[in-house]
């Protein structure tokens, strides 16, 4: 019989999966995820897999998350303001509550098997808000809106796919040691930030405007980056290093 040393294992990588509306391509409402996270994972070695979108009982989701090594929350829409105990402003779009309970459930389910995490954009703003924290919902009424460096194209959420901006990361962060520099440029597109950090994280990356960037949990195993490192992977070996580092922390699981 052959034994498995750490290297040969492929780790099964959950994606928390969102609903698409039919279409041509099909006649039911689909469960998805974005081809370039998928891209970034196997590229290191990892198998992902979508997890359809669902309601759960009690334990179920800690149970679920059982069966995997680690947990990807991508980006995607605004999260329920009500969430941090706040008022949607005009400028929030896509709330889902359904979406943001499944997600949370799913975070929730990780820590608990004390899974390694990698929460992407509105990914980050979920943990964050789940763990204790808030969101700036509209990144233009900051009184130093003006100053801000462009952090999406055109007006958002319309226009080009991202825009590009240097995030500075802390030295001895985990994102440095990943990306082999602590100096990355990062595919931005969001409207939202971090207003108060929950308890437990670290602030471990900013962009030249001061608006953060990125974070890690200090007891638990999550990271959490604004950007959208899958978007440059392909031809970026430091975001890639991203994903790297991560699906060798979920081997290690």
């Amino acid at each position: 019989m052959r034994t498995h040393s750490v290297r040969d294992v492929t780790p099964l990588i959950a994606l928390a999966g969102r609903t698409g509306a039919p279409s041509k391509v099909s006649r039911d409402e689909v469960a998805f995820a974005g081809k370039r996270y998928l891209h970034s994972l196997l590229r290191a070695g990892g198998e992902p897999v979508v997890v359809a979108p669902q309601s759960f009982r009690g334990d179920g989701a800690a149970e679920l998350m059982q069966r995997f090594d680690a947990l990807v929350l991508m980006g995607g829409p605004d999260v329920d303001p009500s969430r941090y105990g706040q008022t949607a402003s005009a400028h929030v779009y896509g709330v889902s509550p359904q979406q943001d309970e499944f997600e949370s459930a799913l975070l929730r389910g990780a820590m608990a098997n004390d899974l390694p995490v990698l929460a992407v954009c509105r990914g980050m703003q979920l943990a964050n808000v789940i763990l204790g924290g808030t969101l700036v919902q509209h990144l233009a009424d900051l009184s130093n809106a003006a100053s801000l460096v462009a952090h999406a194209p055109g007006e958002f959420p319309v226009g080009a796919e991202f825009v590009v901006h240097e995030i500075a990361l802390h030295t001895d962060s985990w994102l440095a040691r990943a990306t082999g520099t602590q100096s990355v440029q990062g595919a931005s597109f969001h409207h939202q930030g971090i207003d108060r950090l929950a308890p437990g994280f670290r602030a471990v990356g900013y962009a030249p405007d001061g608006l953060l960037e990125a974070i890690e949990h200090e007891d638990h195993r999550i990271v959490g980056v604004q950007w959208h490192p899958e978007d440059t992977s392909a031809d970026d070996a430091a975001q890639q290093g991203i994903y790297d580092a991560f699906v060798a922390r979920a081997r290690q699981h």
